[in-house]
């Protein structure tokens, strides 16, 4: 329950109500995060409004309008990409109990710590850890162009995300990218690199975070046609060259003395 607010507001905010037993579960979640968080660090946002504004709200208030819908119960397929310690995954598997989700890290000791909590949840049969670098992860046969809905949480600018995310859609599927402050020239910048992975942004969501936590943006991105096979490039291109920015300039040549 939302320890730190009156009764049901913190659901009242989101507008979706959990059952009791979706609730018990983000009950048990926070204690294992307690739990492992001493063994692996991996979150500082584990107390009070730090675990059920900063961590549960904010993994959930983009998709509440789908929590509110049939959807909700469909087995629909997700993927986290740089779950860190399960955030959104997690959360998202308690609130979509029908779901299908992959959770993606490189670093192997929070895949372990996450495999662990979702097994101590009662999540294992649905949810499935990957460790590996999610430019591999985009060209797997097992998860290109296979999830209903791509979602990545302060991994890396909205560029770089959107390059991890596109290739794994359907082609219906969504990509959301959260984000906590947005301004124009952020949008021209995903959208410049967007049109080369033939997709575009669908709508910009917002909202302030209850209990004065700040502006948060949430960007939800559609493909327009088959993501060119290019895409992702190779481990670590992406974010040293990020689609849409200007090409470094040639390296000058010094010529040797004879």
């Amino acid at each position: 329950m939302a320890r730190t607010l009156t009764g049901n507001l913190l659901w009242q905010e989101l507008g979706w109500q959990p059952s009791p037993g979706q609730e018990q579960l983000l009950v048990d979640l926070q204690d294992q995060l307690r739990q492992w968080n001493g063994r692996v660090n991996l979150t500082r946002l584990v107390e009070d409004d730090d675990f059920w504004i900063a961590q549960v709200f904010d993994s959930l208030w983009p998709l509440a309008p789908l929590l509110q819908s049939s959807a909700a119960q469909e087995p629909l397929r997700l993927i986290d990409v740089g779950t860190g310690g399960g955030f959104p995954g997690l959360a998202l598997a308690i609130a979509f109990p029908q779901a299908r989700l992959t959770l993606v890290d490189s670093v192997g000791r929070k895949v372990e710590a996450v495999r662990a909590m979702a097994a101590a949840l009662g999540l294992g049969e649905r949810v499935n850890l990957r460790c590996e670098r999610i430019e591999r992860t985009g060209q797997q046969p097992a998860c290109r162009g296979q999830f209903d809905w791509a979602l990545a949480r302060a991994v890396a600018s909205a560029p770089v995300v959107a390059e991890y995310l596109v290739p794994l859609l359907q082609p219906q599927g969504r990509a959301l990218l959260y984000r906590g402050q947005w301004s124009a020239s952020d949008q021209r910048d995903l959208d410049a690199a967007l049109a080369p992975l033939k997709a575009a942004t669908e709508r910009c969501l917002a909202r302030e975070l209850p209990a004065g936590r700040g502006i948060r943006h949430a960007l939800v991105v559609r493909p327009l046609a088959p993501c060119p096979r290019t895409y992702p490039r190779a481990v670590g291109v992406p974010a040293k060259q990020p689609l849409g920015a200007p090409a470094p300039p040639p390296a000058v040549r010094t010529p040797s003395g004879g």
